[in-house]
């Protein structure tokens, strides 16, 4: 067993021991080729690095290939963006030259037409574009080209030939494109383009006309109606024009064409009212005026002015925030507008200032009332139209024109009084005693001016003047009160003015008729009026009824009384026929020489105080009379007394003997005297109208 195990272990070294020789022999085999490896290895980094010494210009041409390439390629792209813009730039070239032509022959603001001027428009954008673009790529363009140039002097690339050449090239391109763009941009067809567009933007400003303003036509609401300047195509087209025009440097000339335009435009419409009344306007001019001529001008003025804000001013502000709101951020068109109103403006508020700054007479208050009132009522609406900075200083002149009105209006009212008392010294008091032209006119002139057209100007202008002089921060008294203090101090300088005039008769009956008259005329005219209620029953009453009164009892005392007491007078004795016939004719002597004086030197033009004069006086002289006929008859000579039926249709006769005026001329005689003061009429008919006459004012207040 032993035997075969160990014969069985050497078979095994046996065969090991093969294995190992046939390795070992593999293992010299695989060293001898790698031996033959490395020598063919090595040849071949020989022939590689032969190789690679043979090949290293071409690679170094390769990356320098690359490079140019790289280089050529960006200049290239800018270049064909050059290119394209040109192309652009010549095809706008001709459609601008095409839609020229079909505008020129085209006349009127037809739909088509401006359809046409809006393509026109942008084109000519579009064309400013192409230049723009032009302009922004040329630079870039050069520049690479440049640098190309230079790579190529640099590297050498090609031969100094085509480098000189392709530098000459450069420099010429450079001087070509700088001049060119110029010429595009300021010569060429844009230039002549935009100058089309000016002749084309001034031409359509100028086919914006204002309609109607001659008639001055107002809405059913109160409000003058606001033409709309241009149809929405017009508007659209004059705002591209101005956007285009403003975007090519034109900003300036387009303003200038636009105020100039529009001036002309609003000028125009407002001379179709014939506004001639506005080139006179200094204070020296109004002065020499016709009353008449004076009063129809600032009415028209006042009209004229109203129309022109509430029309024309408001159209054009319209028009300028349509065409010109979108330039420069909204702050273009607020002081194109104040340039073309400005003028306008400035045109009535001269003759406004003309007027406030004229002569203060009398009459022409309620005209100057007429123009404040008008003012005040539109200063909201001037404000708003004239808002903000632009419009400072227009609304700042309309204020200094209100101020001249305030204070020439108060300087009026004031002077009036002031030479209602100065006349005491004047003319002398009516020869017959009857009311005097000083004291209708201001009755009627005060009448006029406290009725409710005047009343609430007035007052303002009082409460104005007030604060002037008190301060802002001063509590003024209410309108009412004042225009009541104010009127109350011209009636009292009417009142002294009365008193003075009484005491300068010599005839002793006259001053009471005088004051009866006056102040019955002063109280009936007033009663039941604005005036009236204005100062108060109570005040009117106290100051005029009472005195009128009191007159008419004086006057009764004076005039009536002496032959009463003739009559009245006791004898020693009843029957003795000397001493009554003596009483009788001194009676009938009497009465006739007061009636011949109230014929001739007393007047009672007042109807219905002449009637209640003439039975006071029948009751007072008749009753008497007849009773000393009664007690007197039988001691009377036979047909010496005539009946108390007879003495009564005298003194009937002396105050029927019509109406009469100052001047002691018969009028024909008025109805309705006993309610003639509740009249609401502003001039009654005892007087003329006081705002028509200058000469009346003259004649009156001398």
């Amino acid at each position: 067993m032993a035997s075969q195990e160990d014969e069985a272990a050497i078979a095994k070294l046996e065969s090991a021991c093969k294995d190992l020789k046939a390795l070992l022999q593999r293992s010299a085999d695989l060293d001898r080729n790698m031996e033959k490896m490395d020598r063919r290895f090595d040849l071949i980094d020989q022939s590689l690095s032969l190789a690679s010494r043979r090949v290293a210009p071409l690679q170094s041409m390769a990356m320098a290939n690359k490079a140019l390439d790289t280089r050529i390629n960006r200049a290239v792209t800018p270049a064909l963006s050059l290119l394209h813009s040109f192309r652009l730039f010549e095809s706008l070239q001709a459609d601008i030259f095409d839609l020229s032509a079909r505008l020129s022959g085209e006349v009127g603001p037809s739909p088509n037409r401006l359809r046409r001027l809006l393509e026109y428009v942008d084109c000519v954008d579009r064309l400013k574009a192409a230049v723009s673009s032009i302009s922004e790529e040329g630079e870039p363009a050069i520049q690479k080209l440049q640098e190309v140039v230079e790579f190529l002097s640099r590297t050498k690339a090609t031969d100094n030939f085509r480098t000189h050449r392709l530098r000459e090239t450069l420099v010429t391109l450079k001087a070509l494109y700088e001049t060119e763009v110029d010429a595009m941009r300021f010569e060429g067809l844009l230039d002549e383009a935009l100058l089309q567009l000016q002749d084309e933007y001034e031409g359509l400003l100028q086919q914006l006309k204002h309609e109607n303003v001659g008639e001055a036509q107002e809405g059913g609401d109160g409000e003058f109606a606001v033409s709309e300047l241009g149809s929405e195509q017009e508007v659209e087209v004059l705002r591209r024009i101005s956007e285009t025009l403003a975007a090519n440097d034109c900003l300036d000339i387009c303003i200038d064409i636009f105020v100039k335009v529009r001036y002309r435009r609003a000028a125009k419409a407002l001379m179709r009212l014939n506004p001639e009344y506005l080139r006179t306007y200094t204070p020296e001019e109004i002065d020499e005026m016709e009353w008449e001529s004076l009063e129809t001008a600032i009415t028209l003025w006042i009209q004229h002015f109203e129309l022109a804000l509430k029309t024309v001013l408001v159209s054009e502000k319209r028009l300028c925030n349509q065409v010109l709101g979108n330039l420069v951020d909204g702050l273009v068109w607020p002081e194109c507008f104040v340039k073309i109103a400005d003028k306008i403006m400035a045109v009535f508020f001269r003759f406004g200032e003309g007027a406030a700054r004229s002569k203060k007479e009398p009459q022409k208050l309620f005209k100057l009332l007429d123009i404040f009132d008008s003012l005040e009522k539109l200063k909201a609406e001037f404000i708003q139209i004239f808002e903000g900075d632009s419009g400072s200083d227009i609304c700042t002149r309309f204020r200094e024109l209100e101020k001249l009105l305030v204070a020439a209006s108060s300087k009026v009212f004031w002077e009036f009084g002031l030479q209602i008392e100065g006349n005491s010294d004047g003319l002398p008091p009516p020869q017959d005693g009857s009311v005097p032209k000083l004291v209708r006119y201001a009755i009627n002139y005060l009448k006029y001016l406290v009725a409710e057209t005047y009343s609430v100007p007035m007052s303002k202008v009082l409460q104005t003047e007030q604060v002037w002089k008190a301060g802002i921060l001063s509590k003024p008294e209410s309108e009412e009160d004042l225009l009541r203090d104010a009127v109350s101090n011209v009636m009292e300088a009417l009142q002294r003015n009365v008193e003075s005039k009484r005491g300068r008769y010599k005839d002793k009956i006259l001053p009471h008729v005088f004051a009866m008259n006056t102040y019955w005329y002063i109280y009936m005219r007033t009663r039941n009026t604005e005036l009236g209620r204005l100062l108060g029953e109570q005040y009117m009453r106290k100051q005029y009824k009472v005195v009128a009164e009191e007159s008419a009892y004086l006057y009764q005392k004076q005039a009536w009384g002496s032959l009463v007491r003739l009559l009245e007078a006791k004898a020693d004795d009843p029957s003795s026929k000397a001493r009554a016939n003596a009483r009788m004719e001194a009676f009938l002597n009497g009465l006739e020489e007061a009636s011949q004086k109230h014929r001739s030197s007393y007047a009672i033009p007042d109807a219905d105080l002449r009637e209640q004069i003439k039975e006071a006086t029948v009751k007072l002289v008749v009753p008497a009379y007849a009773e000393f006929v009664s007690a007197c008859g039988s001691a009377l000579k036979v047909g010496s007394c005539p009946s108390a039926e007879s003495i009564q249709e005298l003194l009937s006769q002396v105050f029927d003997g019509g109406d009469r005026e100052g001047d002691g001329k018969k009028t024909r005689r008025r109805g309705g005297s006993r309610g003639g003061g509740s009249g609401g009429g502003a001039v009654d008919g005892d007087g003329r109208d006081f705002r028509r006459s200058r000469s009346d004012v003259s004649d009156l207040l001398i």
